[in-house]
């Protein structure tokens, strides 16, 4: 498997993860993202970013199945909205492009907040930073190389 740079930030930084594929699988929702690598929907988290009416970018992790809840996120972030980044803003802002985009080893630093369903379970799926990569970790191995809330976001 490529090596995705986010693959190389956890690398650099100790950080211990397993990597999983889907590139040949043809899956594309997150059910069949997580039937084609055999992990349970739960695990996957899908890597959004937003902008709120302050022009603050933010970026949520919440479980791929799941919508975000934006009005109650944006009350708790004190914006009056979020809007999703359009894909031509999303990889000059973060280095990823659309579906690749992993919360890792962004070009930027934004504040992250990842559902609050994550701690009750052992690891996580979030992007390897391209599309079809996925990288699995604990919350506490992810601790070490971003700073994260943890939140109710999902609807």
């Amino acid at each position: 498997m490529t090596k995705t740079n986010t693959m190389i930030y956890l690398d650099e930084n100790n950080i211990e993860y397993e990597t999983h594929s889907y590139v040949d699988s043809g899956a594309v929702r997150g059910n069949e993202v997580a039937a084609a690598i055999g992990k349970d929907a739960e695990r996957l988290f899908k890597t959004l970013v937003m902008q709120g009416t302050s022009g603050e970018v933010y970026v949520f992790l919440i479980p791929a199945v799941d919508k975000l809840a934006q009005r109650n996120t944006a009350k708790y972030l004190g914006e009056k909205a979020l809007n999703m980044v359009n894909s031509r803003e999303l990889e000059p802002l973060t280095g990823y492009t659309h579906g690749g985009c992993s919360p890792l080893a962004m070009k930027g630093t934004f504040r992250t907040l990842i559902d609050a369903s994550a701690a009750k379970l052992d690891t996580i799926l979030i992007n390897g930073g391209k599309i079809g990569y996925l990288v699995e970790l604990t919350l506490d191995e992810l601790s070490k190389v971003l700073d994260f809330e943890l939140v109710e976001l999902k609807k």
